[in-house]
């Protein structure tokens, strides 16, 4: 991996999971030290943040961690439902199956792990292998970019919302209803299942993201 591409793939992972929050000063001389990189290929990989949105150039301090509000929450899930809804119609019409309905068992299975002690991890990364199932059914290039750029908005505002078991449950079963859904090949239900999920993510972000943006 060519050196500005390991540095905008750590910095982007640390702005995603709140170790860099917004307004921390990416300085150059700082980041490319912590990352054991030269400060060239540290530029290219603040330039790529900033394309991004995750970070901004601001005058005297350089590039800045970019801000995380609910003001635009409704406009992201907005982009969020027309993107995922038919992703997930797409793929259920792919005839692909089995990694849907392994999914589905894996997600149910976790549904019942999930508790005030278990690391929410393991959840995570489940729903990132879904992402990554029906990028690869939908097998559409440009829908899959809009999902990745829109994902790494929606990581973040997550966040905000702090990790909730009884919330990480729900959303578990959700996803193991969209996996079933898809991998029976009935793209209505596969739709439904998606827009429920949806509904209830952005209900549970403005219901309890507000302490932790307030935040300093």
């Amino acid at each position: 991996m060519r050196a500005s591409d390991r540095a905008y793939a750590e910095l982007r992972r640390d702005i995603v999971e709140w170790r860099l929050p917004p307004g921390t000063v990416l300085g150059e001389v700082e980041q490319a030290e912590r990352l054991g990189v030269s400060r060239t290929p540290l530029r290219e990989a603040l330039s790529r943040l900033a394309a991004d949105g995750l970070a901004v150039q601001q005058r005297g301090r350089g590039a800045v961690v970019s801000d995380v509000s609910l003001e635009h929450v409704d406009d992201l899930f907005g982009l969020r439902r027309a993107l995922e809804v038919e992703a997930a119609r797409i793929a259920a019409r792919s005839g692909v199956s089995a990694p849907f309905s392994a999914l589905a068992e894996r997600f149910s299975a976790a549904a019942g792990h999930i508790g005030p002690r278990e690391p929410s991890a393991p959840y995570y990364g489940l729903a990132e292998e879904l992402d990554a199932a029906v990028d690869a059914a939908v097998d559409n290039p440009y829908l899959e970019q809009a999902l990745r750029g829109l994902r790494v908005h929606l990581a973040r505002l997550r966040r905000l919302a702090q990790d909730d078991p009884q919330r990480l449950r729900a959303s578990a079963a959700e996803h193991a209803a969209i996996a079933r859904a898809i991998a029976s090949g009935d793209p209505e239900l596969a739709a439904a299942a998606t827009m429920l999920h949806l509904h209830h993510s952005l209900d549970h972000i403005k219901a309890h993201a507000g302490s932790r943006e307030d935040t300093p």
